[in-house]
């Protein structure tokens, strides 16, 4: 039986993650900054800002016997890079290095039990800019360079790692965003299903499957269209 832990689990994405492991039998941390803002009865809560090596410390010994770290949680500041140096950097905090120390903090556990997964919820935005989300794209990209690194490096003790990657979801986050929206709870089955399947890299909706192809080709036609759009 998987025992999860899933940060940013308090609301969107997160929850749905840690709703629907329940669901499937598993045992749950559901993890956030304020435990009092998590609704999931089955969970075990956790207190945890993942900004906190001390906090990220006191959930890994806490949560000693996971197999599969969920590393959900995110922010959104709307910073740009040439804007302001404090959202880039709240960004990156949360984005990269946050879900770097978890797995940093998290890798011992999962090697004493046998291996498991890691599962790292990143964005289309790995893959191309857009106005008003320059430093989202950036600790997204990292994000997303992060789990193909950390793929190689805990291969050794049989830890698989993969990377989500989506378009808009109908969150708290995208809720002041036009556009098509995936239902969180679709990007939630999607992710755990692919990680049943042990597959490296969730691409959730067609939007994401577009940039990604386009990664093949000249920049400047991607640009083009996404600006004429």
């Amino acid at each position: 039986m998987t025992t999860a832990l899933v940060t940013g689990a308090n609301r969107g994405i997160g929850r749905h993650l840690a709703s629907q492991l329940l669901e499937r039998g598993a045992t749950v941390y559901a993890a956030a900054r304020r435990p009092e803002t998590l609704d999931l009865p089955g969970a075990t809560p956790v207190a945890l800002d993942v900004t906190d090596p001390a906090a990220v410390r006191a959930a890994a010994e806490l949560a000693g016997d996971v197999d599969l770290l969920v590393n959900n949680a995110g922010i959104s500041t709307g910073a740009e890079l040439l804007g302001d140096l404090d959202g880039v950097r709240a960004a990156l905090d949360v984005n990269f290095w946050g879900t770097l120390e978890m797995v940093r903090a998290f890798a011992p556990v999962l090697r004493a039990n046998g291996g498991g997964a890691v599962v790292n919820v990143a964005s289309a935005l790995s893959w191309f800019a857009a106005p008003g989300a320059g430093a989202y794209a950036v600790s997204k990209a990292a994000n997303w360079a992060m789990s193909n690194a950390l793929r190689l490096e805990l291969a050794g003790q049989g830890t698989r790692v993969t990377s989500v990657h989506l378009g808009l979801a109908d969150t708290d986050m995208a809720s002041g965003i036009d556009g098509p929206k995936t239902d969180p709870a679709e990007v939630a089955r999607r992710t755990l299903d692919a990680v049943e399947a042990g597959d490296l890299e969730v691409v959730v909706d067609d939007w994401s499957a577009l940039v990604k192809a386009s990664l093949a080709e000249d920049p400047r036609a991607f640009y083009e269209r996404f600006l004429a759009a």
